[in-house]
């Protein structure tokens, strides 16, 4: 009996024991800090090298152009002035887009100062007539060289009232032909000075295109090129070189004005005149336009963007791409424009070219 006790009391102290050796195993687990969790590292891609552009070879028809600023004028039109410096104007009969007729008195300047002068004078000059006629009968008996004296004094008072006269007439101004006002640039009562323009009378239904260029950019631009005219708000339209300017000295006095620190009145000989094909009953005198004179136009030219085309010192290549690869080819080159360049030797259409 006492065996049997010792048996099983020694069973539950093994089971105690191997309890308590669980719960401290446990515990002792718990007290141990947490493992860190692996990092996961992203895939490295090695980077790729960029690839240059490839553009095929192509034909296209290309134009070397010279561009300039413009605007639609009158082929007859003309810049009225006074010669006559330092008077008032007295009498102005127009206004801007006005029409008028040839012969019409434009306006007028205040010269009763000199009206007064001359009717002054040629009540003097009725006195001289008078005593120039007591000397003609006295002719005989006057020395030779005082007559002559006398004469010469004689013509001269003349020639002064004649002189007079024309400096009166000065003072009105005259329309030259039938047009319409298109510039007025005083009014009633300004001190005017000799050849500032007045206004400016244009025939407007002679209206061309015109542009402005430097004698510079007039080289190798002749009568007859073709044109295309971009006339703002109303598109683009074909025409030929029709004039050029007159060609101006650098510094050189203008007409009218130049004299008087003025500024030189516009005229048709200062502009290149353009033929057009047709006009577009929209435009007026002074609309704005560009003009792009094709100096050289080629058809089916092989051609390649400007990035495609390599130099080094006076080589001149592309580089061109196949199946077997990349290689260089030296090449020609012909006309050039900001998109094209004209290949004359080296290359063939279908071909491929590496840009930069």
């Amino acid at each position: 009996m006492f065996t049997k006790w010792l048996t099983v009391r020694s069973s539950k102290a093994a089971v105690a024991i191997v309890i308590g050796a669980s719960l401290l195993m446990t515990t002792g687990c718990s007290l141990l800090p947490d493992e860190d969790n692996e990092e996961v590292l992203p895939a490295i891609v090695p980077p790729q090298i960029s690839k240059k552009p490839e553009y095929e070879v192509t034909t296209a028809t290309i134009e070397t152009k010279k561009t300039a600023i413009g605007k639609m004028i009158s082929q007859k039109e003309e810049t009225l002035y006074f010669t006559l410096d330092g008077k008032r104007l007295k009498e102005l009969n127009i206004k801007a887009g006005q029409k008028v007729t040839k012969g019409e008195v434009i306006g007028s300047l205040d010269v009763d100062d000199l009206r007064k002068q001359l009717r002054t004078d040629t009540l003097q000059f009725s006195r001289d007539q008078v005593q120039m006629k007591d000397t003609l009968r006295k002719k005989d008996e006057m020395d030779p060289t005082e007559f002559e004296l006398a004469k010469i004094s004689f013509e001269e008072k003349r020639q002064h009232l004649v002189d007079s006269q024309e400096e009166i007439d000065k003072a009105v101004l005259i329309a030259p032909f039938t047009g319409t006002v298109v510039a007025l640039n005083v009014m009633k009562g300004d001190l005017i000075k000799a050849y500032d323009p007045i206004c400016i009378i244009a025939d407007t239904s002679q209206l061309t295109a015109a542009a402005v260029m430097t004698n510079e950019e007039l080289k190798g631009v002749s009568v007859g090129m073709p044109v295309i005219v971009d006339i703002n708000n109303a598109g683009q339209m074909k025409g030929v070189v029709a004039q050029l300017p007159v060609q101006k000295e650098q510094g050189s006095g203008g007409e009218g004005g130049g004299g008087n620190g003025g500024q030189r009145p516009e005229r048709p000989e200062d502009f290149l005149i353009v033929k057009l094909d047709s006009l577009p009953k929209s435009v007026t005198r002074g609309t704005p336009l560009s003009v792009s004179i094709i100096m050289n136009r080629k058809e089916n030219a092989i051609v390649i963007p400007p990035s495609a085309l390599r130099t080094i010192s006076s080589r001149t290549y592309v580089q061109v791409v196949d199946e077997k690869g990349k290689h260089e080819e030296d090449v020609e080159v012909g006309q050039m424009t900001a998109t094209q360049v004209e290949i004359l030797r080296g290359l063939k259409p279908g071909q491929k070219v590496v840009g930069r």
